[in-house]
């Protein structure tokens, strides 16, 4: 709409200062000559709002000129009271501000959005750690880290992998910090190649005098979209199948979501299952045949967790390997302690 467009116009020029007319195009996704009606609109509004010509021109707002957030809708109102449970702003030292921020914002709004907003912040709770998920401990050099992206310098990082605990030193060039699931990532090149750090793996980290040498055009959202990437897309070349339960099949599902193989090959009862087809023929009716899809067959052996309620009918190597591994868990626990 029309009118939300101008209200970001304006709050961008209050953020950035004067910007040029084909930077707010771009960011507005319009034409430069929607813009230029934009600015004679809020010109007309009574919004001090100017253009300057020439190679450092653009468009600004007089200075002192402040606006407030009274333009926003009911539903843009609500979306800032969904409140972020976990560590994220206590990490990075800002858990009393964004109490604060919240409260001058809620000061800020029409009379008519208060309600809905303060109801969101008290009905609403997004909490990104998982599930018995291991605390993350991002350690005291997250505050280094930090002084880095918000400096735009260099970090000099001795960081341990997780692959074989060694630690190794890298110069990198920061974009900034992401929170994904509870644990922080420090997003930053080295050597001109995107690379991601956990922050609890940091042995040490120090801000250097040089300042960061990115790639042009690059912001931190589009280098977390090619690292995130990376790990997501990984192939799933090894295809197991397994007959589950239905009493637990629910549990094995959610467990197991990501694993599933493209749908219609994912679920089937067994009923429908090709008698013509080993893979596919099922003895038990009360289980559930379910194909999944690994990374490898070791990945593929935290199957056993479901013991006896998961029998994995193919590939005939994995069964093996959990076979081994049953057999060894059964001589273990056979003995007196």
């Amino acid at each position: 709409m029309k009118s939300d467009r101008l209200l970001s116009i304006m709050l961008l020029l209050q953020t950035h200062g004067q910007l040029p007319a084909g930077a707010l195009a771009e960011r507005m996704e319009v034409s430069v000559r929607t813009i230029m009606r934009d600015v004679e609109a809020l010109s007309a509004a009574g919004v001090p709002v100017y253009t300057t010509r020439g190679p450092h021109g653009g468009i600004a707002l007089l200075p002192g000129f402040r606006t407030d957030v009274t333009g926003l809708t009911a539903d843009e109102a609500r979306a800032l009271f969904v409140l972020l449970a976990g560590r994220a702003h206590a990490d990075l030292g800002l858990g009393q501000a964004i109490g604060s921020a919240l409260r001058k914002i809620m000061a800020a709004l029409p009379a008519p959005h208060r309600p809905d907003a303060d109801l969101t912040s008290r009905r609403i709770l997004i909490d990104p750690a998982r599930w018995r998920g291991r605390p993350s401990r991002p350690g005291a050099d997250l505050a280094v880290l930090q002084q880095a992206v918000f400096t735009d310098r260099r970090l000099r990082l001795r960081y341990r992998h997780g692959r074989d605990s060694r630690v190794r030193s890298y110069t990198l060039d920061p974009y900034g910090l992401v929170s994904k699931a509870d644990v922080w990532y420090l997003v930053a090149d080295h050597r001109g190649e995107p690379k991601l750090f956990r922050a609890d793996r940091t042995v040490s980290a120090t801000v250097l005098d040089q300042p960061a040498q990115r790639r042009d055009g690059l912001e931190l959202t589009d280098v977390w979209d090619t690292l995130r990437r990376r790990i997501d897309d990984i192939p799933a070349p090894v295809s197991v199948t397994v007959g589950v339960r239905r009493e637990v099949l629910a549990r094995f599902l959610r467990i197991h979501e990501a694993d599933l193989a493209p749908a219609p090959d994912a679920l089937w009862p067994a009923a429908e299952a090709d008698s013509g087809d080993p893979e596919r023929q099922l003895a038990d009716p009360e289980r559930q045949l379910v194909e999944l899809r690994f990374r490898s067959l070791g990945a593929a052996e935290a199957l056993l967790m479901f013991g006896a309620d998961a029998e994995v009918l193919a590939p005939d190597e994995l069964r093996q390997a959990l076979a081994r591994k049953a057999a060894e868990a059964a001589t273990l626990y056979a003995r007196q302690p």
